[in-house]
């Protein structure tokens, strides 16, 4: 299934995407991530088959993949074309940083440019959205805690990402996610998928995720020792090469930019550029 969070007579719903529409999932549990923590999924997708649209895509208002997560977890430098770009040295465990709440966007959002920053980039990423609340969770059955996988755009501030990797990444509306979660039986290997980003429709990022340095499994392993992890929560897992940083002279966005990131078997993930 295609899961999307929307909003629509001013409520907040989420549905199911089948031919070119919405179908309202949204009459026994309110947000997406409440169906997730009811293990809901494989009923809802019992209910979907035959089932007609409710809504059309353009009648309503597009809300992140899950626009309430308890966290957003992020790693970075986690492909080695990356790693070189930027004249780091690979890593040897996962390096993790967590966003808030008010950095996500929606597909077809704004993101903010902020007044204080000239260096703004972009960064087309995997997001892998938790299943189940789990601790400890070794990696041989990892994959299984995962309802779903999205599309990210981790967009960077640079200027203040060289001081503060927490200032850099936690400026508002920085952090599309969307357009929509597909669940685990469509894509039951996060490890063979393509990621596309692109800008202003020129291709700035190519790569696949089995060139990840710690694999999806791996990441949950980690996190999971580090923390509990709970349904809905987003784990972002890295960008590979092509960053306006990585570049000379450096690409950075401005107001008025396109930006999108597509990856294999999800979507595209597209939004615009404004300045503050």
């Amino acid at each position: 299934m295609r899961l999307i969070s929307f909003r629509h007579a001013d409520a907040s719903k989420f549905g199911a995407v089948v031919d070119g529409g919405i179908v309202d999932l949204s009459a026994r549990w309110p947000s997406l991530r409440d169906a997730i923590a009811a293990k809901a999924l494989p009923s809802l997708a019992t209910s979907v088959k035959g089932a007609k649209p409710d809504f059309a895509l353009g009648d309503v208002e597009l809300l992140p993949a899950i626009p309430n997560p308890d966290k957003i977890l992020c790693i970075g430098l986690n492909y080695a074309s990356h790693v070189g770009e930027v004249g780091r040295q690979l890593p040897t465990v996962p390096s993790v940083f967590s966003r808030l709440h008010n950095t996500l966007v929606p597909h077809g959002g704004d993101i903010v440019r902020p007044s204080a920053s000239t260096n703004f980039d972009f960064e087309g990423e995997l997001a892998v959205i938790i299943g189940e609340r789990c601790r400890h969770v070794p990696r041989a059955r990892a994959l299984s805690v995962i309802a779903g996988y999205s599309c990210f755009l981790d967009v960077s501030v640079r200027d203040f990402q060289k001081h503060s990797v927490t200032a850099g990444k936690n400026f508002p509306a920085t952090g599309p996610l969307g357009p929509w979660m597909v669940t685990t039986d469509v894509l039951p290997d996060p490890q063979q998928l393509t990621l596309v980003t692109r800008l202003n429709g020129a291709e700035v990022q190519r790569d696949t995720t089995d060139h990840m340095i710690f694999d999806v499994a791996t990441i949950i392993e980690y996190l999971s020792t580090v923390t509990w992890l709970e349904p809905g929560d987003v784990i972002a897992t890295g960008t590979p090469d092509g960053v306006g940083l990585g570049r000379k002279p450096p690409l950075w966005m401005k107001g008025g930019d396109k930006l999108e990131v597509e990856i294999s078997g999800i979507g595209a993930l597209q939004v615009d550029v404004v300045d503050e």
